[in-house]
């Protein structure tokens, strides 16, 4: 595993369980402050936002750890000689969705150029958004980080399958 694989898993995970921990304690929290007669006025709106950026970075660190979703069994029901190529454009598909996705999220974001929360005027709807481009870049990037390997163990398949179909 590359150094820079292992600073994005390490970087990704505990952001991701920051995350999840920030969400929990800010709904248990807005729960209490409701029942207690002082709702928060800008709970629904950093809830929604950090809900998003828990299913972006969440998601790079699922490609980092080759966790989305696939179906390797199909791709292991093929021929052998259609598994690899199969598997790259597979993960050219991939890229290119995100890419697209990072390029888009990139352009919306400077759309929003000035636009605030509702609730919180303070922070910037750009910042808030930014997890489209940013997310999509991360993805691709521990996709990548993560071909090598997967094409290894693909490959290894390939081969052990074919001696299996020899004997």
């Amino acid at each position: 595993m590359t150094a820079l694989r292992r600073i994005l898993e390490t970087a990704l995970g505990l952001f991701s369980v920051f995350l999840i921990v920030a969400l929990t304690v800010l709904v248990i929290v807005a729960v209490v402050a409701r029942e207690l007669g002082a709702a928060f006025s800008w709970y629904d709106e950093v809830a929604t936002v950090m809900l998003a950026w828990i299913t972006y970075y969440g998601s790079a660190y699922a490609a980092l750890k080759r966790g989305h979703l696939g179906s390797p069994e199909a791709m292991m029901a093929l021929p052998a000689r259609y598994r690899l190529p199969l598997f790259l454009l597979a993960e050219a598909l991939v890229v290119i969705f995100f890419a697209v996705l990072a390029w888009v999220g990139g352009q919306v974001v400077v759309l929003l150029e000035g636009d605030r929360l509702v609730s919180l005027t303070w922070v910037p709807v750009q910042f808030t958004q930014s997890v489209i481009p940013v997310g999509a870049a991360l993805f691709i990037l521990c996709q990548l980080l993560t071909v090598r390997d997967e094409w290894r163990a693909l490959a290894h398949k390939d081969a052990a399958a074919a001696i299996k179909e020899s004997i």
